[in-house]
């Protein structure tokens, strides 16, 4: 049985369900993570693209230049504002969902890599088995 799992926007006007196990799980310290996330890090969590089904509330799009040099094009509630996904340049086929908006057990997954630690705050330690990349990982 193919394991799946359900998520969306904090208004519920975006849906997704995904299906099967992440191709890769990561927590980034990048510039675009954290402006997209308010926050100090990023938690993605991504599927090739044919595993991720999306209802049709609509998703408004930005396409934007990462601190790599690369494209990079969110997709969003266009009613509260929830990055919900997106999809990068140099990942062909696949796409990340914001880890923090899967339905309860939110976070059922474990992150493998944190990607741009070099931008991690003082506070923050890394405990176990994390792949450490100090910028953009190959």
């Amino acid at each position: 049985m193919v394991e799946t799992h359900k998520g969306g926007c904090f208004c519920g006007a975006v849906r997704y369900e995904t299906k099967g196990t992440p191709v890769r799980v990561s927590v980034c310290s990048c510039e675009w993570c954290r402006k997209r996330t308010g926050s100090a890090l990023g938690l993605s969590v991504y599927f090739d693209d044919q595993d991720i089904i999306f209802n049709d509330g609509g998703r408004t799009l930005f396409l934007l230049t990462s601190d790599a040099g690369r494209w990079l094009q969110t997709e969003f509630c266009p009613k509260c504002g929830t990055t919900v996904s997106w999809t990068l340049e140099f990942q062909p086929g696949k796409r990340g969902i914001a880890g923090g908006t899967f339905d309860p057990p939110v976070f059922w997954f474990v992150p493998e890599r944190y990607a741009f630690a070099q931008n991690k705050p003082d506070w923050l330690h890394i405990d176990g088995d994390l792949e450490i990349c100090e910028g953009m990982p190959d």
